[in-house]
């Protein structure tokens, strides 16, 4: 195949492969309502290579149950000759099966929901969400194994969620907590992190963009290789020592404070930066409630959700950190809050756990 390049037009070329004629048709009118993807299909994987043989696509949006070749075997062999980035859409995604958790470490840069409805009927939010995947993957570095997003929506801040608050923390815990952002690329690079983390770890909570039904199979995960405990936050889990929380797949994160303990509040609301969960929301709310007893790490990811976030923890004396651009699958949301000057440190990922425990160290 080829080597990865834009066309002509220089619009990013997407291929969808799913063996359904509506889904096929459904993706390409969503996506190909943004003037910078070319979309093109195929009905299942081996189509899909005799394509990819005359025209290299920028990006791939793949089913995993097909007929032929099913979609993980396909993957690998992308992934092993020539790599892709890949973005899973499946049912079995919307069930966070074991199946889709595979395909991200097999290299497939993120995971949407399926539509199971027409195009007239499906959410026009979910449309801003699986375009959003899709220019994010077509830029992302993607590695070998053994773009203007449509203006559909008005962009919303953490306001439409938590309002800003410019009054200080009353009182200091004593407890450090660790709130971390990332987006594409952000499974690897939170897995990197978590199993790093020692027993007594800080308490940590965690928003990964990922669909609804999603994060709980991804956080059960997590939690069998690391020695903290993960788990899919629920309203009112206490932020302890020894475990993280993750904001569960299509709802937003926040943290409340009572007395010098930290508890967590899992709310709807609207997509805020294009997002729920939203990195900004609990970025805000970790600056607020913790105030300078707070870390916020902002990983890997497109867009710039999370930049105003740690901005306000780090101007409510906060330690900041950005992941650096050479360990990024998809250099945006840091570089956003490093140009934003909202980083205090912009540290590579193998050195971000180190990193987190030295500034959680109580003197």
């Amino acid at each position: 195949m080829r080597p990865r390049s834009r066309g002509a037009t220089g619009r990013h070329r997407v291929l969808v492969v799913d063996d359904s004629a509506l889904v096929r048709n459904v993706l390409g009118a969503i996506l190909g309502r943004d003037r910078a993807l070319l979309v093109s299909t195929a009905a299942n994987p081996l189509i899909a290579l005799r394509k990819m043989e005359a025209d290299r696509p920028d990006v791939i949006v793949l089913d995993l149950e097909m007929p032929e070749m099913d979609g993980l075997t396909f993957l690998r062999k992308v992934m092993s000759e020539g790599p892709i980035p890949i973005v899973i859409c499946s049912e079995y995604a919307s069930r966070g099966s074991d199946r889709a958790l595979r395909a991200l470490e097999l290299g497939a840069v993120g995971i949407v929901n399926k539509p199971h409805v027409g195009l007239q009927d499906y959410l026009l939010e979910s449309a801003v969400q699986i375009t959003d995947a899709v220019t994010a993957a077509a830029v992302a570095n993607v590695k070998r194994r053994s773009a203007p997003a449509i203006n559909a929506e008005p962009k919303l801040s953490a306001d439409a969620v938590l309002p800003s608050r410019r009054k200080a923390v009353a009182a200091r815990p004593t407890e450090r907590v660790v709130a971390i952002g990332a987006s594409t690329g952000g499974t690897e690079a939170l897995q990197t992190i978590l199993e790093a983390m020692p027993e007594d770890a800080p308490g940590i909570v965690v928003v990964q963009h990922m669909p609804e039904g999603f994060t709980k199979a991804f956080a059960r995960r997590l939690d069998a290789g690391c020695r903290i405990a993960v788990k899919e936050a629920e309203t009112s889990d206490e932020v302890l020592r020894g475990r993280a929380l993750l904001a569960p797949g299509d709802q937003h994160m926040l943290i409340n404070r009572r007395g010098a303990r930290y508890f967590v509040e899992i709310a709807r609301g609207p997509l805020v930066s294009r997002h729920r969960p939203s990195v900004n929301v609990l970025f805000r709310s970790v600056a607020q409630a913790a105030g300078p007893n707070g870390v916020g790490v902002i990983l890997t990811g497109m867009g710039d959700d999370g930049a105003d976030g740690l901005a306000e923890m780090k101007q409510a004396g906060a330690a900041t950190l950005a992941q650096d651009k050479a360990t990024c699958v998809v250099f945006g949301m840091p570089k956003v809050a490093i140009d934003l000057g909202a980083a205090d440190h912009v540290v590579g990922l193998p050195w971000i756990p180190d990193a987190i425990l030295k500034l959680t160290k109580v003197p």
